[in-house]
């Protein structure tokens, strides 16, 4: 399994320090550097930079949403980046949900057709030929787009975000990859079944697609502080429609529905003291005083079919670049690349 990372994954990290942190994620050995969207920090913008300081590990976009910005402008970003990077990006779509798209004027309906339609304007427009009018139920392309300069050669790797079956089952039949977030194991393989599934469905071969998870990780000699960074991200993800349900799914319904009611009556704060730290370490997440136990957590995540792990780093303290040099810098289990399940006795 190869090892990924992420800086952003709080939305607090400013961009010098991010930038800074890839160059040495590229010398530890990182295979990738991600970093997603919603309300924070552009994704392109910041992988650019990255980019500029780099020259193996790959970046990649988790998750860049189909509602703010139409397909034919993706292509032109992401061949623009894949010339400036010498095609090392991965990009990572996904349909978001109600409010991101309410944030662009935009209904959240119909996803699976929405992505696909996405995709086959995007792939078309990045090829470098001409686009043949397009007139789709959401989105369409007329005058016979064509860019100005020719993509890199390669193509172009397009991962697609899913949990739900229909959405994994298309992410096969049409991606490159799948990129999975706050799932466990468990759901990982039923994830990975479905995805499979839709490959093979479009007479395609699963084992030469990519299973992206993700495992958030926080250090403290304090791991009680190391928790509570954790839980500040977990909250959030229990007030999101679709997460709620994965956590549910997980076994932590009654949690989420005590952390969304504290929150409609008291605020973020009461909601988040309400994450046990049970759920903590049930989840995709590590709070711990070092990275010692990690490789066992993850060898859970290549069992269950993962072939990519996104290791984020979620800092505990205002000392944000003294965290993520610490983290990358003891990331030992970097150079592994595969990891052994423990012994029963373990």
């Amino acid at each position: 399994m190869i090892i990924d990372t992420e800086f952003n994954s709080a939305a607090q990290i400013p961009m010098k320090i991010c930038v800074d942190a890839a160059r040495l994620a590229e010398e530890v050995g990182f295979g990738a550097v991600w970093k997603g969207e919603s309300n924070s920090r552009d994704p392109m913008v910041l992988l650019s930079a990255m980019a500029a300081v780099t020259s193996r590990i790959e970046l990649g976009t988790a998750i860049y949403h189909v509602y703010g910005r139409s397909p034919i402008t993706l292509a032109l970003q992401a061949a623009a980046f894949n010339e400036l990077s010498e095609g090392r990006l991965i990009l990572g779509l996904g349909v978001g949900n109600p409010i991101i798209a309410g944030w662009h004027g935009q209904e959240f309906d119909r996803p699976l057709r929405r992505m696909r339609e996405y995709v086959e304007i995007l792939r078309a427009a990045y090829s470098g030929e001409r686009v043949p009018d397009y007139e789709g139920d959401f989105y369409a392309t007329r005058g016979s787009f064509k860019m100005a300069f020719q993509p890199p050669d390669g193509g172009l790797e397009v991962w697609i975000a899913g949990l739900g079956p229909q959405m994994a089952r298309l992410a096969g039949r049409i991606g490159d990859g799948i990129v999975v977030n706050m799932a466990n194991p468990p759901m990982i393989r039923r994830i990975v079944e479905d995805f499979h599934a839709g490959a093979r469905d479009a007479g395609r071969d699963p084992d030469a697609l990519e299973v992206v998870c993700k495992v958030r990780v926080s250090l403290s000699e304090d791991v009680d502080a190391a928790r509570w960074a954790l839980k500040k991200v977990l909250t959030f993800y229990s007030l999101q429609r679709g997460y709620a349900d994965t956590l549910r799914k997980m076994g932590w319904g009654e949690v989420v529905s005590a952390v969304q009611e504290a929150h409609r009556n008291e605020g973020f704060a009461a909601a988040r003291k309400l994450i046990p730290d049970e759920m903590v370490d049930d989840v995709p997440m590590y709070a711990d005083r070092d990275l010692a136990r990690l490789p066992a957590k993850l060898a859970g995540y290549e069992e269950a079919g993962s072939t990519r792990c996104v290791v984020a780093y979620v800092p505990n303290t205002g000392d944000l670049a003294g965290e993520l040099r610490s983290y990358l810098t003891n990331a030992d289990f970097v150079k592994k690349g595969h990891f052994s399940a423990p012994t029963a006795a373990g």
